[in-house]
């Protein structure tokens, strides 16, 4: 658009009866189309804010008090999870989020499932953006850049996440590795929620309440309020009960933690 309108102010100049050597008209018509580019690219960098092409290039327009804040990526999962919005209530996660269209889409298709979990999961994710859209104090953007030759998205958010020097946001174990495989950051949900349970200690005293039967015999399953599962070995005969147990070991895993105990002797 720019340099048409440059063409048709060169055509306009030069039709004027003016007495200029051809040298002043080539230099004065190449100033022309400089400062007329240039003008038009000015302009898009500062109003458009919803160019993705723009969004991986240059910074655009950002807020005051978030010079230099950087770009992280939601994907599906941890947008389904939903805890991502009470994290950027607490102001934890600075920058900008981006939501690729590609994630939307999938999304949507979640939502629109026959099978009614996943479409509830699906809409459950919707309300979670339109939620943070509508925060003054979280930044959202829609990024429309997509890959047409990559089907899989996840290898959609690597190479977004390489082109626009941004981190990606997940609970996606298997994503995770991926993308640290090709040198993108990751923070985690998953890992930050047990990195924040407190910790726990063999010989220390809790209560729980059993609920269904372990995999060996005699063992009872309960949880925490953090959902972390306390595995009681002699627990079966006190199944549906509150019991007071005595921490024996505490098993860290890719999945979460797991605690082992035995029920404290009166």
């Amino acid at each position: 658009m720019g340099l048409i309108f440059a063409h048709l102010l060169v055509i306009a100049f030069v039709s004027i009866p003016l007495t200029i050597q051809p040298s002043t008209v080539k230099l004065i018509s190449a100033i022309i189309y400089h400062v007329v580019g240039y003008a038009t690219v000015l302009f898009f960098v500062i109003n458009c804010d919803d160019i993705a092409i723009f969004d991986t290039i240059v910074p655009v327009k950002r807020e005051e008090g978030h010079d230099g804040a950087s770009y992280k990526i939601l994907d599906t999962s941890v947008i389904i999870d939903g805890r991502i919005s009470d994290i950027c209530d607490t102001g934890f996660i600075e920058g900008i989020l981006v939501i690729p269209n590609f994630v939307l889409n999938e999304l949507q298709m979640i939502a629109d499932s026959a099978d009614s979990i996943k479409r509830n999961r699906g809409r459950r994710g919707l309300d979670i953006l339109n939620k943070m859209q509508k925060d003054q104090r979280i930044l959202v953007k829609i990024s429309d850049v997509d890959f047409p030759e990559v089907n899989e998205v996840d290898a959609k958010l690597v190479k977004l996440a390489k082109l626009m020097n941004a981190k990606i946001i997940t609970n996606d174990f298997n994503l995770n590795k991926v993308a640290e495989f090709h040198g993108v950051k990751v923070l985690n949900i998953n890992q930050l929620s047990n990195a924040l349970k407190p910790i726990v200690l063999p010989g220390e005293e809790m209560a729980v309440s059993l609920i269904k039967e372990g995999k060996d015999p005699n063992q009872a399953i309960g949880y925490l309020d953090d959902g972390t599962m306390v595995v009681v070995e002699n627990g079966r005969s006190r199944l549906n009960s509150n019991v007071d147990v005595i921490v024996t070991s505490v098993l860290q895993t890719t999945a979460g933690r797991m605690i082992f105990a035995r029920i404290k002797e009166d």
